[in-house]
């Protein structure tokens, strides 16, 4: 719930922001008001899929400290021109975990449920994956418990 396409209803149907001026202080108002800590990322270009719908907010421009995203400056409420693969995206801190040394933040993506997929790490402002070179039984067990999914 922490990170995906960002979605907003208005007047009773659920809609998606274009990503037209979008970036991290946008992002950032979204993980506030989902109470999912800092955000990480503010990926362009439907990053997690293109959504369905109007397009009901353009050109937001959000300081990063307002409480709700109906209160950034944008286009207005309306159905935008825009594309949906230009939806806007935002990846937030929580529900990641770091392990007690400061290490990586991981993530495992691509599968049902957030215990099982593949695993991907968080560094330098980017998700990667693992390579699977000597991985094994041990090293998932890491991961897991990392996750808090036994």
């Amino acid at each position: 719930r922490c990170a995906g396409r960002v979605e907003v209803q208005h007047s009773g149907q659920w809609g998606t922001v274009c990503d037209d001026d979008w970036g991290l202080p946008d992002a950032a108002v979204v993980c506030r008001q989902l109470g999912c800590g800092d955000a990480l990322a503010a990926p362009p270009g439907a990053w997690f899929g293109e959504g369905l719908g109007p397009i009901w907010l353009n050109g937001l421009r959000c300081r990063g400290t307002e409480e709700r995203l109906v209160l950034c400056r944008h286009r207005g409420w309306r159905p935008h021109v825009c594309a949906h693969e230009e939806d806007a995206s935002a990846v937030c801190s929580g529900g990641l975990r770091r392990v007690a040394t400061g290490g990586p933040t991981v993530r495992l993506v691509g599968a049902t449920g957030r215990c099982a997929g593949r695993l991907e790490i968080f560094h330098a402002g980017h998700w990667g994956t693992v390579c699977d070179d000597l991985w094994g039984l041990q090293d998932a067990a890491v991961v897991c418990r990392q996750l808090g999914c036994g």
